[in-house]
Parts: structure tokens; sequence; C-alpha cells
């Protein structure tokens, strides 16, 4: 019993030090939370709010394409390319994923100027079968869409917030 806990030990030790010595690509990594391929994301119109009032605004529909890779299973990042002509970078907060980015000239202004606002996306797994949230899901994915401007902007003490539910479905890998 002792020489296989022994024999456990060492053969446990030469794969971690032989491991030390190779570097593997961030890309490389397999903790099962990456999140990579072509997807649908569509931010549903029908269901926005406007300051947490509903009202309907465009349904807005793209192709992304994202990349990302993880140093540990809570670390990971990427980039999200859209045919919209904008790249963001993408990050991992455990159980869910954000993608922000800045808009320049986003809320039109009542003298003709335009505010920037900052847009952010937020999504996590979904397993239909279920009907539950499931960090693991990469197929299906639903979230929200969500820019703020902040208050002030165009003279005006209160934030613009425009608020649509996303769904993101893979189109491929």
């Amino acid at each position: 019993m002792r020489g296989v806990r022994v024999a456990g030990a060492v053969s446990a030790a030469v794969a971690v030090f032989g491991s030390l010595g190779t570097a593997t690509p961030a890309s490389a990594s397999n903790y099962g939370v990456e999140v990579n391929g072509t997807y649908r994301a569509t931010s549903n119109g029908d269901w926005a709010r406007t300051n947490d009032v509903l009202i309907n605004e465009p349904t807005v529909v793209q192709t992304w394409i994202v990349n990302s890779s993880c140093t540990s299973p809570i670390s990971c990042t990427g980039t999200v390319k859209s045919d919209q002509g904008w790249t963001a970078p993408l990050d991992n907060r455990g159980d869910y994923w954000v993608v922000e980015r800045h808009l320049d000239n986003w809320e039109p202004c009542p003298d003709g100027t335009a505010a920037p606002g900052v847009q952010k996306y937020v999504f996590w797994g979904v397993n239909p079968a279920l009907e539950t949230v499931d960090s693991n899901m990469r197929d299906l994915m639903a979230g929200r869409d969500r820019t703020v401007a902040p208050s002030g902007n165009c003279g005006i003490n209160k934030p613009l917030v425009i608020e649509l539910p996303l769904q993101l479905n893979k189109l491929s890998s």
C-alpha cells in the first residue's frame, strides 16, 4: 500500500514538473467555459425598456464571431467581432459573460449635438430542455443588451437607459 502512494506521488510530481517546462498557448485551454464560434445575436426591441418603461425599439440582429481563452476556470477573456463593424473585449465574470463598448454620439440632444453612451451585453448559458440557466451551455445563451448615457448629457439631469433582451444562437464552431 505504501509503495502505491509513493509511486502515485512520484508520477504526480513528474506530471507537474514536466508540464512546467512546456508552454501551452492560452487559446489551447480546455476548462470547458470558453465561448468560441459564430453566433446570431438578437436584441429584441419588442421587449425593450427605456428608463424602465416598456417602449418598442428596433430589433437588432447581428452575427458575432466570438473568440475566448481561459487561464483558469474563472479567468477568461477574448473578443467579439460583429458584422456591424465593431470589435469589443469579452470578459467572463463567473457564471456570465460581458461585452462592453463605448459609443460616440449615441444620445441625440435637442441642440443637434449627441452625447456618448456605453453599451454592455451580458449573457449566460441556457438549457432550454430544463428551462434553466446553465453556465455550461454554449449553443443557446440569453441575457441583456443595455446602453446607458450618463446623467447630465444633453443638459438633462437623468441618465438615458435602453435595455433589450438578448439571445445568442450558435451558428458554427
